[in-house]
């Protein structure tokens, strides 16, 4: 089971970092581009520290709130949630 949870997360965020990339690549171009709502929800899905540190390197979404609030706020619910889980199920 953590196998299949630990590839799962590979792929998200390998999905995540592309994604981002490919936004950023595309700015500016008149390029129809990712919606926000779709970088959240990867984000949410799993690949939220991916993204934020590849958003970082790149300097993409740097200046938007909702990213720079939104996706740190993900992690600490995401983290929260793990934990939960861990002593909840995992640790007794």
């Amino acid at each position: 089971m953590i196998t299949v949870l630990i590839i799962y997360l590979i792929v998200i965020s390998l999905i995540s970092i592309v994604v981002t990339c490919y936004d950023k690549a595309i700015a500016g171009k008149g390029i129809r581009r990712i919606p926000e709502a779709t970088l959240l929800l990867l984000s949410a899905l799993g690949g939220s520290v991916a993204m934020y540190i590849t958003m970082q390197i790149i300097r993409h979404k740097t200046q938007h709130k909702k990213f720079m609030i939104g996706i740190p706020l993900i992690i600490v619910i995401q983290a929260v949630l793990v934990l939960f889980i861990y002593f909840k199920f995992i640790a007794k």
